[in-house]
């Protein structure tokens, strides 16, 4: 049973995601909240994130719309060093802060501000280790920062029970459609 699913994907800029108004981040919860609410029905209590910008605080955010909806759903947040969100925008730093303000629990791997690439092996390892399941927003066709994560969970999954979840660029289009038919009867 997966009580706590590790969630991660593509960063916004992989996906040519650079306004916060774009009509993918849409359509990538809306997939993320039908994988989540399936997933409540099977024990699922933690989702956990890094809070990197892009799928993960789309998927932060939408636990936490779900969790305002009622559902028995808590968000953790582990960046892998202190004030990762130091160089963005002050728009992005906003949503991340609203993000942390809404998670039951914050904390980050390494007590420190950024000091080198062996923080996010280190984040990995950490998530990996304290995570029942991972689910992946990742398509095999188009490679990107989730691969070495992947790469973590899928060693893990040859020792030990880790199912691996994926949301790809299928699931997304379907999701897309199913929002442009709910529209379309809307009007």
């Amino acid at each position: 049973m997966v009580k706590s699913l590790l969630v991660t994907g593509y960063k916004a800029s992989e996906l040519g995601i650079f306004s916060l108004k774009h009509p993918g981040i849409g359509i990538i919860k809306k997939a993320l909240k039908s994988r989540f609410a399936a997933l409540l029905d099977e024990g699922l209590e933690w989702v956990i994130v890094s809070g990197q910008w892009g799928v993960e605080l789309w998927a932060a955010e939408a636990a936490l719309e779900m969790k305002s909806q009622g559902f028995e759903l808590k968000l953790a947040v582990i960046p892998p060093f202190l004030e990762q969100e130091e160089n963005w925008s002050e728009e992005k730093k906003a949503v991340y802060q609203q993000v942390l303000s809404g998670a039951d629990y914050v904390n980050s791997v390494t007590k420190s501000k950024y000091s080198g690439p062996w923080q996010f092996r280190a984040r990995d390892q950490f998530l990996l280790r304290n995570s029942d399941g991972l689910l992946l927003v990742y398509d095999d066709e188009n490679e990107g920062s989730p691969k070495f994560l992947r790469e973590e969970a899928l060693r893990l999954a040859d020792q030990e029970y880790y199912p691996i979840y994926s949301i790809n660029a299928y699931d997304l289009q379907s999701a897309a459609e199913e929002e442009t038919l709910l529209h379309q009867y809307d009007e």
